[in-house]
């Protein structure tokens, strides 16, 4: 699947406010697509991009082999999910802001791996 249909996909999962694909190496996102419910998803790709770099420092820290399936960032009104896009070796994320009163998270999660294995980049 294209970037312009997955981040389509992704904005019709219940409560999606936005979606951005993002390169964390330079922090800048490849595509993006939302109703500007309250995110400024450049400004948000470009945060996140230092979640991400820091919880792979951390990882490497402890020693810990592993890989980062997501992580969840929630808040009084929003879940924010990043999925690091396991076919990019890491340098590739989805990050999907919710309305967290119309989402469900389970489902949320469950979608965006789909979504991120479909994804062609």
């Amino acid at each position: 699947m294209t970037v312009e249909t997955a981040l389509k996909e992704a904005m019709a999962i219940d409560g999606a406010l936005g979606v951005a694909l993002v390169d964390y190496e330079s922090g800048m996102s490849l595509g993006t697509l939302g109703d500007d419910g309250g995110v400024d998803l450049e400004m948000a790709a470009a945060g996140n991009t230092e979640v991400v770099r820091a919880k792979i420092r951390t990882l490497a820290t402890l020693g810990m082999e592993d890989t980062i399936e997501d992580i969840l960032i929630t808040l009084g009104r929003q879940y924010h999910l990043i999925r690091p896009l396991a076919s990019s070796s890491g340098s590739l994320f989805l990050y999907l802001a919710l309305d967290r009163g119309r989402s469900n998270l389970a489902l949320a999660r469950h979608s965006l791996k789909r979504i991120e294995s479909s994804l062609d980049v």
